[in-house]
């Protein structure tokens, strides 16, 4: 299984208005058996044979808790650390990924214990006539290159806290909430190249792993556009910031979304990510969309 569901939203999704974050140094990953050492190697290794990757402190997701009866609704938690994606490239894409969850769980009883796991965040885009849309990864990125994804990225901490090293301290839960929704936004703006006018405030319909990433967590919403496909394609094709990181855009009708596990040709071509945010579609908002 490339995706599972880590968390299901209510019906509908969860506005930003109904989501907290907390930030903690508990939330961190553990140091790994015997140093970090071998972090630093691969992220030489990993420069040398592509020179563009760059490092950054990224959001890490722990753990989430529910208030289903509050006041206004049901009410989400995301517990969050501080990590980083030379240590994502160090801990999730290691040789012994496999190995260190299962050390995590012996030794804390959480089997993502040694791993970065940084949040990051992908969206089902609807256009105005009833499409979903979907691009065609670079084959010059660093995952999942030339398959089909949702727009998406990161939330980023600097956005929150500007500075090299971010401290938990510095991070007030409700920015970092407003920068987890406003950053989907973005990476549709720039992935996408739409303007932020046309776009819906987004949804969460829960918390996807990768479990060929050694169940990294994605944050998946629904965002609502304004303009139709062709208007989409057409903006689109004119380029946006982050145009280089894929190489064609493709819509799928939004009532065809239920069965696309039984069609192999777009499937079997969807990176684990985006087979994450379908399912979490499907159960969230449904084909009706």
């Amino acid at each position: 299984m490339e995706a599972s569901v880590w968390l299901r939203c209510p019906r509908g999704g969860l506005p930003e208005a109904r989501v907290r974050a907390e930030l903690c140094p508990a939330f961190d990953r553990r140091p790994l058996p015997g140093g970090d050492a071998p972090i630093t190697l691969a992220w030489v290794a990993r420069q040398r044979a592509q020179p563009w990757l760059f490092d950054g402190p990224k959001f890490r997701f722990h753990s989430s808790s529910w208030v289903p009866n509050g006041p206004g609704g049901p009410l989400l938690t995301l517990r969050l650390g501080l990590t980083s994606y030379r240590d994502y490239l160090g801990t999730n894409w290691a040789p012994t990924a496999a190995d260190l969850r299962r050390q995590g769980a012996a030794r804390w009883a959480d089997p993502q214990a040694y791993l970065a796991d940084p949040l990051g965040v992908g969206a089902l885009l609807g256009t105005a006539d009833a499409h979903l849309v979907l691009l065609r990864r670079s084959l010059t990125v660093a995952e999942a290159p030339g398959l089909l994804d949702v727009p998406g990225g990161h939330p980023e901490p600097q956005a929150v806290s500007p500075g090299d090293h971010p401290q938990h301290q510095e991070l007030p839960g409700e920015l970092v909430v407003r920068e987890l929704f406003s950053s989907i936004l973005q990476e549709i703006r720039d992935e996408v190249n739409l303007p932020l006018a046309t776009l819906s405030h987004p949804l969460l319909l829960g918390i996807a792993r990768n479990e060929t990433s050694a169940g990294r967590a994605s944050a998946e919403f629904y965002v609502r556009c304004s303009l139709t496909s062709e208007q989409v394609r057409q903006l689109y094709q004119a380029g946006g910031p982050e145009a280089h990181e894929s190489t064609g855009i493709i819509f799928i009708e939004a009532k065809k979304v239920r069965h696309l596990e039984d069609t192999p040709e777009v499937w079997g071509e969807l990176c684990p990510s985006a087979k994450g945010a379908v399912l979490l579609y499907n159960l969230v908002r449904g084909p009706a969309d």
